[in-house]
């Protein structure tokens, strides 16, 4: 257990103190910012209710449901009984921690961002397979990037982000199972 916590530590150091520049310092706080995606969740909004009619409102529905699962079971399960001090917050840090953003009170093992994030990506994964490649792996590529910015910002260890993402996929992937077994998209009659 001491060898991962030095490792987590010191993958800590190399994302948050390693990759430090001024680009990822506007960047990353922006990634983490729910209202930054607006758009994109609007966005699936419009697309699935014009596409698939009232299948694409049930799809929006569960989608809006794996986020609140994967946020209710890290936030409110999770953290409190694991009661892990955030690395922004923990005094042995003082001198590492470069305040990005503000670090909040709340603990840090299981990442919510990272839960929340796998969890939505994993349900459009799993739901939305007749998307091309190119377009699944911006999917994935959008939870990993609002995953290690939780890092890059100072507010949880990889090991946070790790955990948080095996839940959201858990979670995603039931969802997602859930979503096809019952509802699934088929092509809708001309």
């Amino acid at each position: 257990m001491e060898t991962w916590q030095q490792f987590d530590l010191w993958l800590f150091r190399a994302i948050h103190v390693g990759w430090a520049n001024g680009l990822l310092d506007t960047l990353c706080p922006l990634l983490r910012n729910p209202y930054f995606w607006s758009p994109l969740y609007f966005f699936l909004l419009v697309w699935m209710w014009t596409k698939y009619k009232w299948r694409g409102l049930v799809w929006c529905a569960i989608f809006i449901i794996t986020f609140g699962f994967c946020d209710a079971l890290s936030a409110s399960i999770i953290k409190p009984l694991v009661h892990r001090i955030r690395p922004c917050n923990d005094p042995s840090l003082a001198d590492l921690i470069r305040h990005v953003v503000s670090c909040g009170s709340g603990f840090s093992f299981p990442s919510s961002h990272a839960a929340n994030h796998f969890g939505m990506s994993f349900f459009m994964l799993g739901t939305l397979r007749h998307l091309s490649k190119g377009f699944k792996g911006l999917i994935l590529l959008w939870a990993i990037m609002v995953s290690l910015s939780q890092v890059y910002v100072g507010v949880h260890y990889p090991s946070d982000i790790l955990a948080g993402a095996c839940l959201g996929v858990l979670i995603g992937s039931f969802n997602a199972a859930y979503w096809n077994r019952r509802f699934s998209f088929v092509p809708l009659s001309k």
